[in-house]
Parts: structure tokens; sequence; C-alpha cells
């Protein structure tokens, strides 16, 4: 079992793995290799940072907590292929700093501070930025609202939008008996595939508003949501997919939004 000497700070979501056969697990589902640049988030006491270092050629770690400075420098002061990036990642230039390596494959592998996982995964699909996998531990709801089908009661706005770029899988469940200090939720692991071929978009931004505006009030119709755009023009959509206006977004797939969009930026 890992040990920390560290001060767990609450209002950066610090909850540690600390068995190694849980992080090795982790790792093995990423697929990464000598010919990867790994990027990780929160690396915290390092005890997926070195696993990932010794099967990586470079390990990118963005850790927010400059206290956690010394624990991190002790316990991968044997890896010199480990870059420390003292910074909060929603604020990094991810494609500056991936650029000063060379590197046959990318992935993002991390045990995210939950507080944050999603604003992470939309950083990542609008960096544009191909990573050859994206594994993610995350909450155990969070995971499966990812992962739902259109018609659940978890299929929202950012189901859409991650399912639109990705094929996504819920590789396997933690406890969180599994962290130090012991959350109030278990977690899962989940993998983020980007999709070969995908439906065009004409232009992404609107993609994604119309998405959101369509779940604005989850409850309502889309008559209702999407009052403001050309109803006729929605409605015709719509109908191609056997539907009317007083659908909700929850009953849609994702390839009728990506319709709708287009439809309408016309």
């Amino acid at each position: 079992m890992e040990k920390y000497n560290v001060k767990f700070k609450k209002k950066f979501g610090q909850n540690f793995l600390k068995d190694n056969r849980v992080v090795k697990r982790i790792v093995d589902v990423s697929g990464v290799d000598n010919d990867s640049l790994v990027i990780e988030v929160g690396p915290g006491g390092a005890i997926m940072t070195r696993v990932l270092a010794s099967r990586a050629q470079n390990v990118i770690a963005y850790e927010i907590d400059t206290d956690l400075e010394d624990e991190l420098h002790q316990k991968l002061i044997d890896y010199d292929n480990v870059d420390i990036i003292f910074q909060d990642f929603l604020e990094a230039d991810i494609l500056s700093d991936i650029s000063r390596y060379s590197y046959k494959k990318l992935f993002f592998v991390s045990n995210v501070p939950y507080y944050i996982t999603t604003p992470i995964l939309l950083k990542l699909l609008r960096s544009g930025i191909h990573f050859d996998n994206i594994v993610m531990m995350v909450q155990k709801e969070v995971g499966d609202r990812f992962s739902t089908d259109s018609g659940n009661r978890d299929y929202g706005s950012i189901t859409v939008l991650l399912n639109y770029f990705y094929t996504i899988r819920k590789e396997f469940s933690v406890s969180r008996k599994e962290f130090i200090p012991e959350p109030n939720v278990d977690s899962v692991v989940v993998s983020f595939h980007e999709k070969e071929e995908r439906l065009p978009v004409l232009n992404f931004d609107f993609f994604e508003k119309i998405v959101q505006d369509s779940f604005q009030f989850k409850r309502k119709t889309i008559r209702n949501n999407l009052k403001k755009y050309d109803l006729k023009v929605v409605e015709k959509v719509l109908s191609h997919y056997h539907y009317d206006l007083n659908v909700r977004a929850e009953c849609l797939d994702v390839d009728v939004f990506v319709d709708l969009a287009n439809a309408l930026w016309k």
C-alpha cells in the first residue's frame, strides 16, 4: 500500500489511490507503450505517474497544488522522463506543451479531480488534438452519464457531445475503499476511443450550442427549448426520424442533433 506524507486538500478534490494493483490495471487498459507521450492531470503522490513513466517515452503531469512539489520530487527521483507542470490544467496550452516532445502516440491517463471531470473532457475534445486513448477514473454516476443511451434519464448534453467524438467504454469499477482519504462515492475507469468516422458537423461551436440549448430545461420539450430557432426547420428534421416538436432531448440520438445543427446553420 502506498503511503503519502502530504496534507490532503478538499478544495482540490485530492483522493489518492493507495493500491498499485489498481493503478497497473488502469495503465494496462490505456495501452501506453514506449512510443507514447502521456498527459496526466493531478499526479498527487505519483502512484500512477511512476507506472506511466516506466512504460511511456515521456509523461507530462499537471499539478495545481504547489505544496506537493517535495512529495513528487521524492517519489519521482528515479524517473528522468517525467515533467511536472505546476499549473491549473484548464488554463494550460496543451498544444504548445506537447509540441516540445517527439512521440508516435499520445495518451491521456488520469485519476482526475472529480469536480473538474467534465471541464477536462470538454477541453480535450475542443482542443482538436488526436489522442490514441483517453482513460479516466471518474465518479461512478458520472461514468454512467457519459456512457448511457438515449431514452435514459442520465442522458444529457455532455453525453451527446462526448458520444459524437468517442466510443465510450466503462472498463472496471473501483471501490471508494481504494482511496485515501476515502471519498463518499465509488468510481469507475472509463476509456474514450476517438471515432474514425463521424457525421460531418458544419460548425462545431453551433452544434455544441444546439445540444446545450436542447437540454437547457430537461423536462421541457424541444419545442420549448429551441423556440428561439426556426421551428419549421427543427420540425422537418425531427419528422425525418419520426419525432415531432413535443419530443424531449433525452430521446434523441447523436445523429439527430448533428442533422438539427447542420440544418439550422444552413
